[in-house]
């Protein structure tokens, strides 16, 4: 590779402030820095050494979603060929049942459930990839910051938490609104004051509510209905046990063999990914810690209330914990570094605020089953307010104890 890094030696002055193609810059460093790495070391104070990085972070996130992707590719194929299987269909129709003809649409089939799943799932990532990175490209050559590895951890993540029969267009529309309305007009990396990923579904979900909710949307086949574990709760007969009414038992749920958004059914993967998170130190354990128990905090407060008329009331958390987006959201949405707070005492009161209002939501509102995301985007906007206050008691006490 010694001749590839020579011909970037040698292009390097070209792009440089004083070059002929400066105003190209941030494509040459992120080419740059994607082909051969980055060699610049801090060498002098104030700077702290360390080896966590912002690459470093992006690509330890990464790596964390691996189990959530897996999931996104046979979970979504495995609810797609069971479907097909049950109307006695065994290739989808479109271009998707030609790839599909050599392999069949075998539920049992590993490898089957992970061709098909991944004809949804990939397909749906390469367009939030590509048109959430032409926006990062216009911005960063029109302000000549450099390129920022943190989009691939939003496009991957806006993917996962998609139905798998989104129109593509969608997604396109729904990347744009994230990456710049939540994200470049605020300054772009690091500045933005609410998860991109999570201010994209909402706009989807408010803008598309047909292709984002309902009973159509969560099977990779046309036509079918198949209701959501939540779904299926909010619609228990009053005064019946809800939990009676799902079809599923407890640990399919906690490992993900249900409908839903792609990437986010599984629990077992978000917890692979909450353990790798927190042995790295990329992630807030009190966020999480402070979620769970919020959310379980309310759920036992809705139980001690009781309801003859919403069932939802007499559900349990360890059920909660396990559907709709509560796990994802506690793993990678609410633990976000740049729009969550970054005081301790903070952290603390932004995740019980985050768990008590998913479940609130849940609860109290049968019509809207999943709370997870209105009550994280809710959370970042508070999350600077939490910090102010948190960091203004500190002064105060420092006053009082020193007699400033």
């Amino acid at each position: 590779m010694n001749w590839l890094n020579n011909l970037l030696d040698k292009a390097a002055p070209h792009f440089q402030p004083e070059g002929r193609l400066r105003r190209w810059y941030p494509l040459f460093e992120a080419a740059d820095s994607f082909v051969m790495g980055s060699n610049r070391r801090t060498s002098t104070a104030p700077h702290i050494r360390d080896s966590m990085d912002l690459k470093r972070i992006m690509v330890l996130v990464v790596m964390a979603l691996l189990p959530c992707v897996f999931m996104a590719l046979w979970n979504t194929g495995y609810q797609a060929n069971s479907a097909l299987a049950g109307l006695g269909i065994s290739t989808p129709p479109g271009w998707r049942g030609a790839l599909m003809a050599h392999i069949g649409c075998d539920p049992q089939n590993f490898w089957s459930n992970i061709l098909h799943g991944g004809l949804y799932f990939l397909p749906v990532y390469l367009v939030s990839l590509t048109v959430g990175g032409l926006w990062e490209c216009v911005f960063n050559i029109i302000r000549g910051h450099e390129m920022s590895e943190a989009f691939l951890v939003t496009s991957l993540l806006f993917a996962l938490i998609l139905p798998p029969a989104i129109p593509l267009w969608q997604v396109a529309v729904g990347i744009s609104f994230g990456v710049v309305f939540a994200k470049e007009v605020f300054g772009g990396v690091g500045r933005n004051f609410m998860n991109p990923a999570l201010a994209a579904r909402a706009f989807v979900f408010f803008a598309y509510p047909a292709q984002m909710s309902g009973d159509l949307v969560w099977t990779a086949v046309d036509g079918l209905s198949r209701a959501t574990p939540l779904t299926t709760l909010a619609a228990a007969t009053h005064g019946s046990n809800a939990v009676n009414a799902l079809n599923i038992t407890w640990m399919q749920a906690f490992m993900g063999v249900i409908p839903g958004s792609m990437g986010e059914t599984s629990t077992l993967a978000c917890l692979l990914g909450a353990v790798f998170l927190l042995i790295t130190g990329v992630a807030s354990w009190r966020i999480m810690l402070a979620m769970l128990s919020g959310g379980a905090a309310m759920t036992v407060g809705f139980q001690l209330m009781g309801s003859a008329v919403n069932p939802m009331f007499a559900v349990p958390f360890h059920w909660h914990l396990v559907l709709g987006g509560f796990a994802f959201g506690l793993v990678f949405m609410a633990t976000d570094p740049v729009s969550a707070p970054h005081t301790q005492a903070g952290q603390w009161i932004y995740g019980l605020l985050i768990g008590a209002l998913a479940i609130l939501i849940r609860v109290a509102n049968p019509a809207f089953p999943e709370g997870v995301m209105l009550a994280i985007l809710l959370g970042n906007v508070f999350a600077p307010l939490f910090d102010y206050f948190v960091l203004a008691a500190n002064i105060r006490r420092r006053k009082l104890r020193y007699g400033g």
